[in-house]
């Protein structure tokens, strides 16, 4: 009698877990549409205000960055807070970098519809969607395991098909689909990783923050196997960690 007792107990308490689960993603959802306007309307002055008044003018960055909802890639409670002008925190001493700066490093590589794109430092997977809306394939790695698994699950909602995600160094890039068109990287070196100019073909580009109390943006281009760099911008950037995947 007990033990049927408590299987029946065990039964209500797994009925009611998911339906609190989904109670719960009824209300996140009901609180997305209740508030689609307002994203919508922030998302559009995140783009006039903070980067087509700097200066960013290409076309189909700019559609980009007003299609992609910046806000379902930030912790809920910072939401409302994803299209200031200003990174914001997604947990384990990691950043989603400021709107203009995801602009500013994505039209200094000048991506072509057709282009192959290796991205160090996956982060939230925002910079990994922006790329994907503008090149053919996109390769992204995160050594956090879980920020790369927060994000290859909400990429993959989201239905990026041409977005591979690895869970690695960054620093040895991505050797297996080389060579790549561009790469990205987006936290700080303290020197231009030798791997990711191997692994970047001739005429290539790359950015990347370069520095530690001191950093600035570098844009390369790869003339004769040797990257001719340019520093471009002033930043400050999380640091390019190496090592085991954390």
């Amino acid at each position: 009698m007990k033990r049927n007792t408590l299987i029946v107990l065990t039964g209500m308490l797994t009925v009611l877990l998911c339906a609190g689960q989904a109670a719960r993603g009824t209300d996140f959802e009901s609180y997305l549409s209740a508030n689609k306007e307002r994203f919508d309307r922030m998302r559009e002055g995140m783009v006039k205000r903070q980067i087509e008044a700097r200066g960013i003018h290409d076309p189909r960055l700019l559609k980009v960055m007003r299609d992609i909802p910046r806000h379902l890639f930030v912790p809920l409670h910072l939401q409302l807070k994803a299209y200031e002008d200003g990174p914001l925190e997604i947990g384990h001493d990691q950043t989603i970098s400021q709107p203009y700066i995801v602009a500013f490093m994505t039209e200094a590589l000048e991506i072509a519809p057709d282009d192959r794109v290796l991205e160090i430092g996956t982060g939230s997977g925002y910079q990994a969607a922006v790329l994907a809306r503008l090149a053919a394939e996109v390769y992204t790695i995160e050594i956090v395991e879980p920020l790369y698994q927060q994000a290859k699950e909400r990429l993959g909602q989201m239905d990026y098909r041409n977005i591979s995600c690895k869970l690695g160094d960054g620093w040895k890039g991505w050797p297996e689909f080389a060579p790549f068109d561009k790469i990205m990287v987006t936290a700080a070196a303290a020197h231009v990783p030798e791997a990711l100019v191997d692994q970047l073909k001739d005429g290539g580009r790359m950015i990347l923050p370069v520095g530690e109390k001191s950093q600035n943006l570098i844009v390369g281009v790869k003339r004769g196997g040797r990257l001719i760099t340019q520093e471009v911008l002033p930043v400050r950037f999380v640091p390019l960690v190496k090592g085991e995947a954390k």
